[in-house]
């Protein structure tokens, strides 16, 4: 019964996930949200991890054959990142716009910056 339970805890977040994704009006059961969370739980165990996360569920809509499902959340997740990126690179310069001379934080996210090392001879 205790297995069973800590298979079922992130119902309510992955339910939150799926309906951040639907129009207002659009209603998932709570069997549906079970069933995917069952799936995406299952691939956390056997990768010994205790956090279902957004990948998780994708990857459990795609292993279930709901590919459409799937694309939305896949869609869901990209913008969702590109707008925590956007949002920490804003914290960060104004962080520094602030005037703390004490301590010197870059402007761009590390990421994208490039790096060549070149062999002098």
């Amino acid at each position: 019964m205790g297995d069973e339970q800590d298979r079922l805890l992130p119902i309510a977040n992955v339910g939150r996930i799926m309906k951040q994704i639907l129009p207002p009006a659009a209603k998932v059961s709570k069997e549906f949200i079970s069933f995917v969370t069952c799936e995406a739980s299952d691939r956390c165990h056997k990768e010994n991890r205790k956090t279902v996360n957004g990948d998780d569920v994708y990857w459990a809509l795609c292993s279930l054959g709901l590919d459409n499902h799937a694309e939305a959340t896949g869609k869901y997740l990209h913008k969702y990142r590109e707008f925590e990126r956007e949002r920490a690179l804003q914290n960060k310069a104004s962080t520094v716009t602030q005037g703390n001379s004490e301590e010197c934080r870059p402007t761009t996210d590390p990421s994208s910056l490039e790096i060549t090392v070149m062999d002098r001879k």
